[in-house]
């Protein structure tokens, strides 16, 4: 049924439990995996206080690489076919959602995989959702995986 799956890692434990989620989906189905890691540059770069937003940005590059390192190796040695991609939101006003949403479209994906906190309240309200923006705008299945 599914041939190409995405899932959304940014290095939690509930980001881990979609990934491992998004693995056994993709063995099942033998559908191809994606893995991708998103930075909000538009963030970094807008923020007024923010002393060294370069060696910030590069710090996140670095972490994004060491995570989708991770992930592949546990793709791979679930006998997934894998691919990782870095990606980064340099379009002032796109979201993480939206970034995520566009390389489903373009890989194509046919199944998105995400991790959700669960934040209510004020949490939520302060912080928002990138799942939530996903559902918003994605145009094919979304599974989500919540944090237990």
């Amino acid at each position: 049924m599914y041939k190409h799956i995405l899932v959304a890692a940014d290095g939690s434990a509930t980001s881990d439990k979609a990934l491992n989620e998004a693995i056994n989906l993709a063995k099942d189905q033998h559908a191809s995996l994606k893995i991708v890691y998103t930075i909000d540059d538009a963030s970094i770069f807008t923020a007024a206080d923010v002393p060294d937003a370069v060696g910030i940005e590069q710090s996140w590059i670095e972490a994004g690489h060491k995570i989708l390192d991770t992930a592949k190796q546990k793709a791979d040695a679930a006998g997934v076919e894998v691919e990782t991609k870095l990606l980064q939101t340099d379009i002032m006003g796109e979201k993480i959602a939206d970034a995520i949403v566009n390389e489903a479209k373009s890989w194509p994906a046919d199944l998105l995989v995400a991790g959700t906190h669960g934040r209510r309240g004020l949490a939520h309200l302060l912080m928002g959702s990138v799942a939530e923006g996903i559902v918003r705008v994605s145009p094919v299945p979304l599974l989500l995986i919540r944090r237990s």
